[in-house]
């Protein structure tokens, strides 16, 4: 009997080793890896560039504390503030989670009121997080949570106009996922955008772009909130910038970026010295010609994908952060590509979440598609048997 906690339900593969776009099970197969550790890992499996630089940081120390500062600290905070293109300061953390605790716990020092999140977004599973984030069945349990926190339809224009017409003093704060990372890969409209930053320019609150899965180049920008002309005041990131060890941030940019004073926030292990040495070299791959490239292999999965045979599908998302809606069964598809050596995950609403390795080639997106409506097929099939072999009511 496992001693672990329930909390997922993990694919039944005993794992030898990964390498790039792979995982090889110890009974000798090979899967294709469609997800990257729920977007962790964008330079895939075991990158020999950030596991060199982890292991000369472990042959140094492996931890210090926050009574010394590590030279990454200095190369990783001034880069992801360059690539902001503003002024501002990092505070690091250790996940996603605790990038939007920091983002919440400034929010709370600065501004008194309302603070708006979006139906269907995920900002994290702490009780403040939680708080702001847009799945009922997440939060029943665990209520009464954060007060004074409002929820707006995703993409509704009139509901955000309503909103701000009869509330738009009351508002401390918004965050925003400009792509869905849970919630279905759906891509904030550029109309809500623009009343975002009219509303924000009128009424003074903050703004918190959530980039922890969208971020990094996932998109075909190294942070999603540049396609929409969002100017936030706070950012978050995660997942990918640790390389494949836990490291989150919090950026607070220009008038904010002094926000919390000597003890007023931390952290015991972040940012640990090895989880920088992997984002360093993350950051020095990601360059503008990397992620370009980002973007034209995005827009060849789409294009790819909107050939297949199936025409039940509805394709979603930015870049190589995509989803596929589809109208079968999860469990009968998650299977049937596991049969066929693929690796999916499947999100809310149906969706397939596709999150490859940003470095992944055009012929491993070909082999992922094939895979993919293979799979689909065969789990249509096996659907329909299902119903003709079930007794009638």
């Amino acid at each position: 009997m496992s001693h672990i906690c329930r909390v997922y339900d993990p694919f039944p593969i005993h794992i030898e080793r990964a390498e790039g776009l792979y995982i090889y099970s110890k009974d000798g197969k090979r899967y294709l890896d469609s997800f990257s550790g729920i977007g962790v890992l964008a330079f895939g499996h075991n990158d020999g560039d950030i596991r060199r630089a982890m292991f000369e940081k472990m042959q140094r120390y492996t931890h210090i504390s926050n009574f010394f500062v590590d030279e990454d600290a200095e190369i990783v905070s001034e880069e992801l503030i360059r690539r902001t293109g503003r002024n501002g300061k990092v505070f690091f953390a250790n996940s996603g989670a605790e990038a939007n605790e920091a983002a919440l716990k400034a929010i709370k020092k600065l501004r008194r009121g309302l603070i708006v999140s979006f139906e269907r977004n995920f900002h994290g599973r702490t009780v403040a997080t939680l708080s702001l984030t847009g799945f009922e069945n997440l939060k029943k349990p665990f209520e009464p949570l954060l007060p004074d926190v409002a929820f707006l339809p995703y993409n509704d224009v009139q509901a955000f106009e309503k909103f701000v017409r009869n509330k738009g003093k009351e508002i401390a704060a918004v965050f925003v996922e400009c792509v869905h990372g849970s919630g279905g890969l759906n891509v904030l409209s550029r109309e809500i955008c623009k009343l975002i930053m009219e509303a924000k320019q009128t009424f003074g609150f903050l703004l918190v772009a959530d980039e922890v899965q969208a971020g990094l180049g996932r998109t075909g920008k190294f942070f999603s909130y540049q396609h929409f002309g969002l100017q936030p005041d706070i950012v978050t990131v995660a997942k990918a910038l640790g390389g494949g060890l836990p490291l989150g941030a919090a950026i607070f940019l220009d008038d904010i970026a002094d926000v919390f004073g000597h003890s007023e926030h931390g952290s015991t292990f972040a940012p640990n010295p090895v989880a920088l040495a992997g984002a360093r070299v993350v950051l020095r791959k990601l360059t503008e010609e990397f992620i370009e490239l980002v973007a034209r292999k995005g827009a060849f999965f789409r294009e790819r994908l909107s050939r297949m045979n199936s025409a039940r599908i509805k394709v979603k998302g930015l870049g190589l952060m995509i989803g596929v809606e589809v109208d079968v069964n999860a469990k009968l598809l998650k299977q049937a590509a596991l049969e066929n050596g693929l690796l999916l995950n499947i999100v809310s609403n149906n969706v397939v979440r596709f999150l490859p390795a940003l470095n992944i080639s055009f012929e491993q997106i070909e082999e992922m598609v094939d895979l993919f409506e293979r799979s689909l097929i065969e789990a249509y099939g096996r659907g329909r048997a299902e119903k003709v072999d079930s007794p009638k009511s």
